[in-house]
């Protein structure tokens, strides 16, 4: 510690360059915070599913509907313990550009398959009673400032109402939680009953099945039972785990997870000859001091710890100043988005890998400088002055 001050002189001897640098790395980390939110927001959903549901699909795509009355085929299989069901229903809110993800359930079993929903007491007697009700998610919920009672009007792109128009009247009955910070806050849930009534086409059908089962361990199995029950007949099943259902759906997007990792590599690799070319001409610069230091009875190890602690403590300032400014931006702008991306935040994990970044990065920026720096001669450094 009695060196630090040391540190900040050598620091402070180019303030303009220092500063440069400073604001290189501080905005890197800036972006990489900013990229890891959006990177949770894809991904959270796909680490949150559950090891005990299956999802049951039609055979052909996604697309294509299923028969309502495969739920009572489907629960009598060995090993299942609850089924419920769900379809995409398109909607669009106030112009086309407005997509909202929203979904007709069974409302009991629903809540039961998924209990991180969490809705209040009245909330949910609410929602059950009312069959033009849904509930909607917190974020969902904040964009568009409704309420309980709201009444909402939604059209959809696929199904058009019995009225002959593609425009349906919700009522909110409930807002609803998630148990998990990361998890779904941004969808909508309304009666499946109100919704295959009120429809034109497809009636009796439904988007996919949600399948869970006492045992994990025997999801393969329990899978092949359930399409071998429909093989043969006019909608065959594919049923395979949630999480790979849902990574289906996050690869439409792409593999964001890989893009954030390339994007992070490139900053990161820019950085780093940023920085390492800062301290290497800062080192050439105090040659003379360098060699007065060692003089004086500074040993090579300690003049090293020096020139490593200038890239360290620059790289970790300006990292943390990165990373505060990106959760600030996040937390000002994750409510918006959180309508569309449900779990856009910087989790824990993705501040203490900016930890290990920083101090990564000023290491290897600092490594070659701080080698020459300990190798110095001091007849020869003193000579050339």
């Amino acid at each position: 510690m009695r060196f630090v001050p040391l540190v900040f002189a050598n620091l402070r001897r180019r303030p303009l360059r220092t500063l440069f640098t400073l604001f290189s790395i501080t905005v890197a980390f800036l972006l990489y915070g900013l990229l890891a939110a959006v990177k949770n927001g894809f991904e959270a959903n796909v680490a949150l599913a559950g090891a005990d549901r299956l999802i049951t699909m039609n055979k052909t795509s996604i697309v294509q509907p299923l028969p309502v009355s495969y739920q009572a085929r489907i629960e009598q299989i060995p090993g299942v313990t609850l089924v419920t069901h769900s379809t995409w229903f398109g909607g669009r809110y106030q112009d086309d550009r407005t997509v909202l993800i929203m979904y007709p359930v069974e409302p009991e079993t629903y809540l039961t398959m998924y209990p991180e929903y969490l809705l209040s007491a009245t909330e949910r007697a609410g929602w059950l009673h009312d069959r033009r009700g849904m509930i909607v998610g917190r974020g969902l919920a904040r964009t568009y400032g409704w309420k309980v009672g709201d009444h909402v009007p939604i059209r959809s792109e696929i199904y058009r109402h019995a009225d002959g128009s593609d425009t349906w009247d919700f009522i909110v009955e409930g807002i609803y939680d998630n148990k998990d910070p990361s998890g779904d806050v941004s969808s909508i849930f309304f009666h499946y009953d109100y919704f295959d009534e009120g429809r034109i086409a497809d009636k009796g059908t439904i988007g996919w099945y949600i399948v869970r089962i006492a045992d994990p361990d025997r999801a393969a199995p329990i899978a092949g039972a359930i399409d071998a029950k429909f093989s043969n007949s006019a909608a065959e099943t594919k049923t395979g785990t949630e999480k790979a259902f849902v990574q289906s759906f996050a690869a439409q997007t792409g593999d964001i997870g890989a893009i954030v990792v390339a994007i992070g590599a490139a900053v990161f690799f820019t950085m780093l000859l940023v920085s390492a070319n800062t301290m290497a001409q800062s080192v050439r610069e105090r040659t003379h001091e360098l060699a007065v230091l060692k003089t004086l009875g500074f040993g090579d190890a300690t003049v090293m710890a020096l020139v490593l602690g200038e890239s360290i403590l620059i790289t970790v300032v300006g990292g943390a100043l990165g990373i505060l400014l990106a959760t600030a931006a996040v937390s000002r702008i994750g409510e918006t988005l959180r309508a569309y991306i449900s779990a856009f935040l910087i989790t824990p994990g993705a501040a203490a890998l900016g930890v290990t970044l920083m101090l990564t990065l000023g290491i290897a920026a600092g490594a070659i400088p701080a080698g020459r720096a300990m190798r110095l001669q001091i007849a020869q450094a003193l000579g050339r002055h």
